[in-house]
């Protein structure tokens, strides 16, 4: 790890509760009387429920109930038309289809609940829930976007269905030298370690504490608050601590408020933790995607024109979407640049947003194109990059709020020894490995959403910094913590982040990479107020530093001092002592200014792997990776590399071994589990260099830091693909680079 930052790297102020067990998850709760739900899914694809049998179920040892369509509790929310905000915090587009869990006996997806069998225990949960049979009418499943992407449709999402053109649709047809090539991106699921599920108890009739793995619990909050029509005032949503999230908790998932719904029923509190196979099912996924470049170039490799086109699959019963065309439209100086993205309706479970989003599946079709034009014309995939730079934003036409990747493209490329690399792919062999090099470069919006925060210091030093915001594993609470630090130098350990609460001040969904931008600036904004009345207690006539002014003065370690003449001092404490105050407490909001708006603000990555290939065997290893962020500065460096070596390990995933097979005879996963789900090993994984441009941005928030948890994982696919085909002379388009693939092409 290479921390070229100002910030001293801290440990995590949350790692010892964590490895140490004292972190509580939601499923760790346990209330007086709880009560435990199985679901039970459907073993068809598409079609209908003929007959349902429960009374085994019923009868068995400490069941309590089960629930079905044809006596599932009312969902008052839900009585709103089909578009409405009833089962997440966004809108989501109206189409034929109706999808209301437990509500009717049609059959959508494979493995859709169709029955909740609730009980005293888990264990007599999961037995009765194996009793409850089933016949269905089946219908033919359409699962496979190949045999349907003519069907593809531009949704009707807002900014997202658009075809964009800048110049002409078709440039690229005007260079010299063309490319067009498609590329595939299968189904690939989150599978954190911790499952999924909710703990709801109704404290009252109208009253409602939740525990659930949840991104954003005011999300929640406000969600259950329109599916049962309470105030969202009455419901308490709890969740500190999540074992990975990957975006599956950036909305609240109709399972979850079954359960809330259920829960009300019985008058007990009741908990559901799905179980590994349903992960495949209830939580989302990244969407089956193909895309398709058209690229051309002049011979002193400049572009003229790209094309990007993309299709990929959403459910019958909600049109999901997500920015995979989008960095294409700036990313590089081309006059004429075209997108297309369509989605098609499909028998499955609806996507979500997942580790880089549709970025991450654009960059893998954007960056593989741009090594494949790089190598017709003969020259250094990064010079090829530099020849198309672009200092300002070619989509929006305005200059970007900061991009440092130039010295991105240096540094890694020093960093991963790529003078070693040879131009001519198949030529470096060491024993019986081939070996070769890539790169890629990613790219994020960089957002500051609207955030709350409140902080109070304590007469005796202590700082304590409120946010409702919650900690899906990046080491929020750690970044917030050196922000205070930062402003008010009190001692890291004298200060205590409280977060994951919807008691605490209002906090946005941890998604996006923006939550150190937003919250962050919220919790600097409270602690300068903090600072600027101890300045003003200080200065003030007859303060200990009368007369001085505030650009004089600084604080640390409790003290508040003349820069330029320490002995000038007073100890915080006293100040307060000597004012009769016991806390000085200040609360604030915070939200970007309107001069935002004049700016692209966009994080920058650049990824660089060496791979090993065995031509007999087909085995890729990645050997070195080194990943670049360009993401303003940096507030926690520890946790920031940490973000980095996750994004890369789930890149390695992503280009070797991640995919949901579906078999499309019974639109069902035959794959649903950790031994046939493959995800990278300590073995997958090399040691990781990562290294930070860390110059602030001037403009997006007081810290001048940007997003890095998406950037980690955008474009990493691409530098493995391009690792190999330098490697091998091998160009694999559909991810994941199995080693039949190599074989087959050889």
């Amino acid at each position: 790890m290479t921390n070229d930052t100002k910030n001293p790297p801290i440990d995590r102020v949350d790692g010892r509760m964590k490895v140490t067990g004292g972190a509580r998850y939601f499923a760790d709760f346990e209330l007086p009387n709880m009560a435990y739900c199985v679901l039970v899914g459907s073993e068809i694809g598409r079609g209908s429920i003929a007959s349902l049998d429960t009374r085994r179920a019923q009868n068995a040892p400490g069941v309590l109930g089960v629930f079905t369509h044809q006596n599932m509790p009312p969902i008052p929310g839900w009585d709103a038309p089909v578009g409405g905000e009833a089962d997440g915090p966004a809108p989501k587009p109206k189409t034929e289809e109706t999808y209301r869990i437990l509500s009717s006996p049609k059959i959508l997806f494979d493995g859709q609940p169709i029955a909740l069998v609730v009980a005293d225990s888990y264990e007599r949960a999961t037995h009765a829930a194996s009793l409850v049979r089933a016949t269905y009418t089946r219908q033919a499943a359409r699962t496979d976007l190949r045999k349907h992407v003519a069907e593809g449709i531009a949704p009707g999402r807002p900014g997202r269905s658009g075809d964009y053109v800048r110049g002409k649709a078709d440039g690229y047809k005007e260079a010299p030298v063309t490319l067009e090539a498609h590329y595939t991106i299968p189904t690939e699921v989150h599978n954190p370690m911790e499952l999924h599920g909710i703990l709801a108890h109704w404290t009252g009739p109208d009253s409602l504490m939740i525990y659930a793995k949840t991104q954003g619990v005011n999300a929640t909050q406000q969600a259950m608050a329109q599916a049962f029509k309470l105030d969202p005032k009455n419901i308490h949503v709890h969740t500190e601590f999540m074992g990975g999230g990957f975006g599956m908790g950036l909305r609240t998932w109709p399972q979850e408020t079954a359960v809330v719904a259920v829960a009300r029923k019985i008058g007990r509190p009741l908990k559901l933790v799905v179980t590994r196979q349903q992960m495949f099912t209830l939580v989302g996924h990244r969407p089956y995607t193909v895309q398709t470049i058209q690229m051309g170039a002049d011979r002193d490799g400049k572009l003229v024109g790209i094309a990007h086109a993309a299709t990929a699959e959403t459910a019958s019963y909600e049109d999901f979407t997500e920015a995979t065309v989008n960095m294409t439209k700036f990313m590089y100086a081309c006059p004429h640049v075209s997108t297309r993205y369509r989605i098609v309706r499909l028998d499955r479970s609806v996507p979500i947003w997942m580790r880089g989003p549709g970025e991450a599946t654009g960059a893998f079709a954007l960056e593989s194109a741009m090594d494949e034009m790089a190598y017709k014309l003969g020259i250094d995939p990064i010079d090829f990059r530099l020849r198309n730079y672009t200092e300002t934003d070619p989509e929006h036409n305005r200059p970007y709020s900061s991009k440092h990747l130039r010295e991105a493209y240096q540094k890694g490329a020093e960093a991963i020894g790529w003078t070693d690399r040879k131009p001519q792919p198949g030529s470096v062999r060491q024993g019986d490995w081939l070996v070769g090099y890539g790169m890629s470069t990613g790219t994020f919006n960089a957002f500051r959403w609207e955030a709350s925060a409140r902080a109070l210091l304590n007469a005796d030093g202590s700082l304590t910094v409120q946010s409702a915001v919650t900690d899906i594993g990046p080491g929020t609470g750690t970044a917030l913590t050196v922000i205070a630090h930062n402003v008010l130098g009190v001692p890291v350990n004298r200060i205590k982040v409280a977060y994951g609460d919807t008691s605490l001040p209002k906090a946005p969904t941890q998604g996006g990479s923006a939550i150190v931008s937003a919250v962050g600036s919220a919790v600097f904004e409270v602690c300068t107020a903090i600072r600027n009345t101890l300045v003003e207690l200080a200065t003030k006539a007859g303060g200990p530093l009368a007369g001085r002014k505030a650009d004089e003065l600084t604080l640390a370690d409790g003290q508040l001092f003349v820069e330029k003449d320490p002995a000038k001092r007073v100890a915080v404490s006293d100040l307060m002592r000597t004012n009769n105050l016991t806390v000085i407490d200040k609360s604030g909001d915070s939200k970007g200014g309107p001069n935002q708006a004049k700016y692209s603000m966009y994080s920058f990555s650049v990824h660089f792997v060496q791979v090993r290939v065995n031509p007999l065997t087909g085995v890729v290893r990645v050997t070195k990776a080194v990943s670049v962020a360009d993401s303003g500065r940096i507030v926690s460096p520890k946790t920031a590399a940490s973000q980095m070596i996750g994004g890369v390990a789930g890149g390695i995933g992503m280009a070797l071994t991640e995919e949901a097979v579906i078999d499309h005879r019974f639109g069902r996963f035959v794959n649903n589990n950790l031994g046939d789900y493959h995800v990278p090993v300590h073995a997958d994984v090399p040691a990781i260099e990562t290294i930070f441009i860390d110059k602030p941005d001037p403009i997006i928030n007081p810290m001048g830091a940007k997003g890095m948890g998406e950037i980690a994982l955008i474009g990493f696919a691409g530098a493995v693909a391009n690792a190999v085909f330098n490697a091998t002379g091998q160009r694999i388009r559909e991810l994941p680079i199995t080693p039949d693939k190599l074989l087959r092409t050889t």
